[in-house]
């Protein structure tokens, strides 16, 4: 249900989930607990709750911790004039409280898996393209309903296998990359099409009004032919010089380290 979940242990019946599920279960909850999860949500962290049969037994505080890189790569994209939003199945107090930290606007909170994917549907009815960066099995649905889906190595299984793209480094770091290479690779098509087209029609425009002869024509669309073959791998020409650069520079990086030593 995205609220919680049940188990049995040693013939007892364990609930663990949010105030939601308890009260959906029958569980009474202390006055005194709750005014704990206000404290809590105030803080920014959840509160997560415990019951044993039908008892609420106990309750887990959960401090967020956002990654290290998080600031870092949304300052870098917001250059790129994208809106940010949070869609977290967490309380509203933690979830404002993440957005504040990384200085994003929009946030939902109490989101159910099956709602996350229809606010993705809302943005794209709004005309917006999503790209949708997830982690967990309660963003399975999210990730396939995006126009582009992003997870890590070492997300769920179901994360994974469902997203476009998987950094492969577990981090978030290579997350602008993606927006260059998708710009870079349009430009590289947009040349492309104008190596095609162009030379097609001035050919055309040769034949008749210049008289141009087959072989003209001939050595025009071979020129065209090899000039659009050298734009589509000049990319893969760039980047192999690139990465090239990044070993030298690290090479050189660690010989330093060791003279040092």
């Amino acid at each position: 249900m995205g609220y919680g979940l049940l188990a049995g242990i040693e013939g007892r019946l364990v609930r663990v989930g949010s105030d939601r599920f308890m009260t959906l279960e029958g569980i009474p909850l202390p006055s005194a607990l709750l005014a704990l999860q206000e404290t809590c949500h105030v803080q920014g962290h959840s509160l997560v709750m415990v019951a044993a049969d039908d008892r609420l037994v106990g309750a887990i505080e959960l401090q967020p911790t956002i990654r290290p890189e998080a600031k870092a790569v949304i300052d870098e994209l917001r250059r790129r004039n994208l809106a940010f939003y949070i869609i977290s199945g967490d309380q509203e107090g933690p979830t404002r409280a993440l957005a504040q930290t990384l200085g994003i606007d929009h946030y939902f909170a109490n989101t159910l898996p099956e709602n996350k994917a229809k606010l993705v549907e809302q943005l794209q009815q709004e005309g917006r393209s999503v790209c949708f960066v997830g982690d967990g099995i309660n963003d399975s649905i999210a990730l396939k309903k995006a126009n582009v889906s992003v997870s890590l190595r070492g997300s769920t299984t179901v994360a994974m296998d469902t997203a476009q793209i998987v950094l492969m480094d577990t981090t978030l770091e290579q997350l602008p990359m993606l927006f260059k290479l998708a710009e870079e690779m349009a430009g590289n098509l947009k040349t492309t099409q104008t190596l095609a087209i162009v030379p097609g029609l001035g050919i055309w425009a040769g034949v008749f009004c210049f008289h141009l002869g087959i072989l003209g024509a001939v050595l025009i669309f071979e020129a065209s032919l090899w000039a659009g073959i050298a734009n589509a791998v000049r990319p893969l020409l760039t980047y192999k010089e690139e990465d090239k650069g990044k070993k030298e520079e690290k090479d050189i990086f660690e010989t330093d380290e060791k003279s040092v030593a």
